[in-house]
């Protein structure tokens, strides 16, 4: 199933996207997923006449992963940690499908970072791995922009992974997918039509259960917290005026303009 948030011009609302005669349609649905029972509204829209919103707002934190893919860390000169490498990103840097990410005056070198996303369902605190799927909604596409040039200079990462539109999210929210599926999911990225990341989920040092377990003996999660599960080799800077495809096998496409302002 997957779960849309969107808006034709008024109050956000959310959908489940389905196809119907070979067209998408959206069919809405009451209240907030995370919170209520899934219920049809009647109004039912043509995709392509919505416009996509960030399929959820994280409550309190966006909780992501550094160097879970090796060939990426060894790209970056870096080596594997012994122990997973985790930082958090404010919900202010989410936003959603089509919204432009705005480079920040600060930076010179953002680069993209195609990453799966994981929506947390319900409050989850010192999980073992196999009690994480219970815990979780669905997935999304993330972009999990990066100010290069400030990541190095510093021994903290708030100014180069927390800047407001860094975390672009989307297009919905896919409940369906395995999350322990041995052979992976392909994911993506693309600057102007031009591949820049290709690899799959298959590569990730940690897997979604263990890695999620782990936070949550950390910190709790809470309904509509997200999970960034790390990046595939093949990160580049991007400037304004391109745009930028996060593509994950099962959920779908992701695209967002980059600006300066």
């Amino acid at each position: 199933m997957r779960i849309a948030r969107f808006t034709t011009g008024e109050d956000p609302m959310f959908g489940i996207v389905q196809s119907k005669d070979g067209q998408d349609m959206v069919y809405g649905i009451t209240g907030d997923p995370l919170y209520t029972e899934i219920r049809p509204t009647g109004k039912i829209l043509p995709l392509e006449d919505v416009r996509l919103l960030a399929p959820v707002i994280p409550r309190s934190k966006v909780v992501c992963v550094g160097r879970n893919y090796a060939a990426h860390a060894a790209e970056l000169g870096n080596e594997v940690p012994d122990q997973a490498l985790y930082f958090l990103k404010p919900n202010t840097a989410v936003v959603g499908p089509g919204d432009p990410v705005v480079i920040p005056s600060y930076s010179q070198e953002v680069s993209l970072e195609a990453e799966l996303a994981v929506v947390i369902k319900r409050m989850a605190k010192d999980l073992a791995p196999e009690q994480v799927a219970d815990h979780v909604l669905g997935c999304t596409c993330a972009n999990d922009l990066t100010a290069r040039d400030s990541q190095r200079e510093e021994d903290q990462w708030f100014r180069a992974k927390a800047f407001d539109t860094s975390c672009p999210i989307g297009p919905w929210i896919e409940t369906d997918l395995d999350l322990t599926a041995p052979a992976g999911l392909s994911i993506t990225s693309a600057v102007d039509g031009e591949t820049a990341q290709s690899g799959t989920t298959a590569d990730m040092l940690r897997g979604v259960p263990e890695l999620i377990a782990e936070i949550s003996s950390v910190v709790t999660l809470l309904p509509g917290d997200l999970v960034l599960t790390g990046t595939p080799a093949g990160v580049r800077t991007v400037e304004a005026g391109s745009r930028i495809d996060v593509e994950i096998e099962g959920i779908g496409t992701l695209s967002n303009p980059l600006v300066r302002r």
